[in-house]
């Protein structure tokens, strides 16, 4: 039985001769246009009442398009019960605070527990939307703020505001190092040639900017606010190592081997350094102009325990 339903109404005149799988693709933006076409050969699709499943059937303007998406997430993809630190709500959006050791997407090791199986638990309809709603994502080991659209609309709009760069993202860590000042790093990422979980600067990588500046600084580490232009994967993991200043915990980026000259300089601070378990990294402030009320909303949460334990032992 057919039940959520999608209308589009074809302007006039505007859409002459397009087809209707080009139809769907500009005015669903969050599905693809592979996915798209499988649901018309699938009798998904109705124009004017009628079904219609060729992706090349003409458009000529004035139809009325009814879409009745499938399930975009198959039986791998199952519900879970895993509790969600709600921050904000409405019904288009949810904002969470993502805790330390929560994976964002299931993935080759990670089938089950991550937060697209809890958001398909708690939210029935989420699973019409692709990446159940997610529009950006955390590093396991990052904690913060992380915003999940409740409907299709709103995952549209939320693509094109993260595209535009207009969703603001930003960060506290707690790096190597003593910084002088904040600054500015724009140096392109790409995946590493051979050790292909990392991520490396490389001028033939895309564009990557992220700024910096100075919250408070030690005797040897700096506490720092960051925020992204961009939002490349490990971005600020890999720019910060990259101008000299890796993360705290990070032993991914900065291994043992890596930070035993700094250890053998320091004295019993290096205990809560060194056996800190993950990056010091937490996204603490979101803002952007909310997708269907065009309100302009902003989020800030306080750090996590274990970076407020950590700055007081230093």
């Amino acid at each position: 039985m057919l039940k959520k339903k999608i209308n589009i109404n074809i302007p006039n005149r505007c859409f002459l001769g397009k087809r209707l799988d080009q139809i769907l693709a500009y005015f669903l933006k969050g599905y693809s246009r592979s996915f798209l076409k499988k649901c018309i050969l699938q009798n998904k699709v109705f124009i004017n009442d009628q079904v219609e499943n060729h992706p090349d059937k003409k458009i000529f303007g004035g139809e009325k398009i009814f879409f009745y998406p499938p399930p975009v997430h198959d039986s791998i993809d199952s519900p879970e019960n895993i509790n969600l630190d709600i921050i904000y709500e409405d019904e288009d959006i949810l904002v969470i605070n993502k805790p330390v050791g929560l994976i964002v997407h299931p993935g080759a090791g990670h089938q089950n527990g991550t937060l697209l199986n809890a958001l398909l638990y708690h939210y029935i309809n989420i699973k019409y939307i692709p990446r159940a709603g997610i529009v950006h994502r955390l590093d396991k080991n990052t904690s913060g703020l992380m915003v999940i659209a409740k409907t299709m609309i709103a995952y549209k709009h939320l693509l094109i505001l993260l595209k535009k760069r207009k969703i603001i993202r930003k960060y506290q860590a707690i790096v190597h190092g003593v910084m002088i000042s904040g600054g500015v790093i724009n140096e392109p990422i790409m995946r590493h040639h051979t050790q292909r979980t990392r991520m490396t600067v490389n001028h033939a990588g895309k564009k990557s900017v992220t700024y910096y500046k100075v919250i408070q600084r030690f005797s040897r580490y700096t506490h720092i606010s960051v925020q992204l232009d961009t939002g490349r994967t490990h971005q600020i993991r890999v720019h910060m190592l990259y101008i000299g200043y890796p993360l705290v915990g990070d032993h991914v980026y900065f291994n043992r081997v890596c930070r035993r000259p700094i250890i053998n300089m320091i004295n019993k601070d290096i205990d809560s350094v060194y056996m800190f378990p993950r990056q010091a990294l937490h996204s603490y402030s979101l803002s952007f102009s909310h997708p269907i009320t065009k309100v302009m909303m902003k989020w800030v949460i306080p750090l996590p325990k274990d970076m407020r334990n950590l700055l007081k032992c230093l």
